[in-house]
């Protein structure tokens, strides 16, 4: 009776003790007595209006969908699908999907002797002509404004081939 007497008595001194450091926010277990001394003042400066506050989580965010926007992908997958379909002849130097770069070596198109080569840049989420930035350059210097559209045109169009085969119209 002894042995489950000091059982209990150690279970409520744990629970007491977890319980009570769940709640304090100074870092100090308890607090003695005396009065409550004021954090001191600090100055701000324009730098610190900027700086992001840490969020403070909880074990109700595990069952949240919260995301982090700035983890998630920016570009649009139609564009950035059909921009490695048409420029699928040019080699491939550095892909990039969070910031949308697509960066290539130089290479012959089909029935073409001048290599090309391009870099290109989906901006923006939206299957958008403003949402494409196609940049051509031959071994010989600068590309004709024409060719440049042409593979933009190539792009869009293949863009949106693969969004209506997605939906299914």
């Amino acid at each position: 009776m002894k042995k489950a007497t000091s059982l209990r008595t150690a279970l409520l001194v744990t629970v007491a003790l977890g319980l009570a450091g769940c709640g304090t926010s100074s870092g100090k277990l308890f607090n003695w007595g005396g009065p409550a001394q004021p954090a001191p003042q600090k100055q701000e400066t324009a730098f610190d209006k900027f700086k992001a506050e840490p969020k403070q989580s909880s074990v109700w965010d595990l069952f949240s969908n919260n995301q982090d926007p700035n983890v998630a992908i920016g570009v649009n997958k139609y564009l950035w699908m059909a921009s490695l379909e048409v420029l699928d002849f040019l080699p491939i130097q550095s892909v990039d999907p969070f910031s949308g770069l697509i960066v290539t070596g130089y290479g012959t198109p089909p029935g073409g002797g001048k290599a090309y080569r391009a870099t290109i840049h989906v901006t923006d989420p939206a299957l958008d002509a403003r949402s494409l930035k196609v940049s051509l350059e031959s071994r010989g210097g600068t590309v004709a404004p024409e060719t440049v559209r042409a593979v933009e045109d190539a792009i869009l169009t293949r863009a949106r081939q693969l969004r209506i085969r997605d939906s299914g119209l």
